[in-house]
């Protein structure tokens, strides 16, 4: 697929850029590009690999799953315009 001077200003239009036409040109060329990357990157053969959920084989440390601030809840809702049995009362919003 070929990227044309029209396609890159009227892209830039959508995105509410502001793109001049010496602009314009350098992007056709580097779109160009990148396109055909793409359209490289297709004609590989893909069939036998397996997805990979990340490329780094590595496990997330994770921190031990503990409380480690007092409840402050009171405090919060002091400032809460309505507040019943612990939650804040919001207006309706969805009828």
């Amino acid at each position: 697929m070929a990227i044309e001077h029209e396609d890159v200003r009227r892209a830039a239009h959508l995105a509410r850029l502001g793109l001049d036409d010496a602009d314009a040109a350098h992007y056709v060329d580097d779109l160009g590009r990148i396109l055909e990357m793409v359209d490289q990157l297709q004609t590989v053969d893909t069939d036998q690999v397996t997805p990979m959920a990340h490329p780094l084989d590595a496990t997330q440390r994770l921190r031990a799953d503990e409380v480690t601030e007092p409840d402050q809840r009171d405090h919060f809702q002091r400032c809460a315009p309505l507040v019943e049995n612990g939650l804040y009362l919001v207006p309706r919003v969805v009828e």
